[in-house]
């Protein structure tokens, strides 16, 4: 689904390189209608399958800011949520950095953590954002690539 109009509930739809904001996301969430606010926040591990991780590189497509505000679209109109947002981090990102920041609000705590799990899952599937790990061994792999 793509389209020129972004719904009112899509509130912040973000991809930088700069350290991203738990606070900003949830500012943008804040509706007295809602009684049910859920954040993800995925940071940088310092393991992945087995072996330990110094740190890592996001790259995005061109397409991915758009494809990123599609998903958020998608998921507003399959849930019944006031407000959803999404920002995602690119360039290098250290041990304990955030990477991705969701949220979504709606009335009811179901339905918020509903969206929040199909926001996540659907933006990690779908949008073209991809990580490239660094081992400590000096090894490294891309995740996420076509």
């Amino acid at each position: 689904m793509s389209s020129d109009t972004t719904p009112e509930a899509v509130r912040l739809v973000a991809i930088r390189e700069t350290p991203l904001d738990v606070t900003e996301v949830l500012d943008s969430l804040d509706e007295d209608v809602d009684g049910g606010v859920t954040l993800f926040v995925g940071r940088v591990r310092d393991h992945d399958g087995g072996r330990d991780v110094s740190g890592l590189d996001y790259s995005a497509h061109p397409s991915a800011l758009d494809r990123l505000r599609d998903v958020c679209v998608e998921v507003a109109g399959r849930h019944d949520v006031h407000g959803v947002s999404a920002v995602h981090r690119t360039g290098h990102l250290d041990i304990g950095d955030i990477a991705v920041i969701i949220g979504t609000a709606a009335a009811h705590r179901g339905v918020a953590f509903d969206s929040s799990r199909d926001l996540i899952d659907t933006l990690k599937s779908t949008v073209p954002i991809w990580k490239h790990q660094v081992f400590v061994d000096g090894s490294d792999e891309w995740v996420g690539t076509p």
